[in-house]
């Protein structure tokens, strides 16, 4: 499976961040799903309603509820999910998840020209299949991070509607991730 591919025909990544949503995305045409919620006890089949529905299934391991920063969370996702990748803020979590065979997804906040300078350094320690940037309503920014790193990126956070994705996309990121079911069903190629 190339994520690139999949973004390039359909760049909409449903997120999702609870149990009402995770309906809504599994009837989209989004063909790859971020778990924003969950905990130990129900993320094996959060992720198993999304694989049997075709779809591609993320978990931000950040998120989930009942599990450690540490990387064991990670061999425990690959036991009782089928999740094809983890979203994360730390790259020691990246790093294990990649060891895992999952794809990783480097979650980064861009607040400040700080953050924005240490991109490139959060990157190399990581070294990720994708960045997700935040806040992804940013296309000026999003230029400049897209020109920083040689990584694919997602735009996500605050893409509150077509326009919002359409300029993330134009300014270089190759998919956006958002929780407005609104922007799911949006042809944005």
């Amino acid at each position: 499976m190339n994520l690139t591919d999949i973004f390039r025909t359909h760049p909409v990544v449903a997120a999702v961040k609870d149990s009402a949503s995770l309906e809504k995305a599994i009837a989209s045409a989004c063909p790859i799903v971020s778990v924003l919620y969950g905990n130990i006890t129900n993320i094996g089949r959060i992720v198993q309603q999304i694989k049997q529905a075709g779809k591609i299934a993320f978990v931000h391991v950040d998120l989930l509820e009942g599990s450690s920063n540490q990387e064991i969370v990670i061999n425990f996702l690959k036991i009782v999910t089928q999740a094809d990748g983890i979203i994360s803020t730390r790259a020691a979590m990246l790093k294990a998840a990649r060891q895992q065979g999952f794809y990783a997804i480097h979650r980064i906040f861009v607040l400040d020209s700080i953050s924005f300078n240490n991109l490139g350094k959060q990157v190399a320690q990581s070294q990720p299949d994708l960045v997700e940037i935040l806040p992804g309503c940013m296309p000026k920014v999003l230029g400049w991070i897209s020109e920083k790193i040689d990584v694919p990126m997602i735009a996500g956070g605050l893409v509150c509607d077509e326009e919002d994705a359409r300029l993330a996309l134009m300014a270089g990121a190759l998919a956006v991730s958002t929780t407005n079911h609104d922007v799911w069903g949006l042809s944005l190629r």
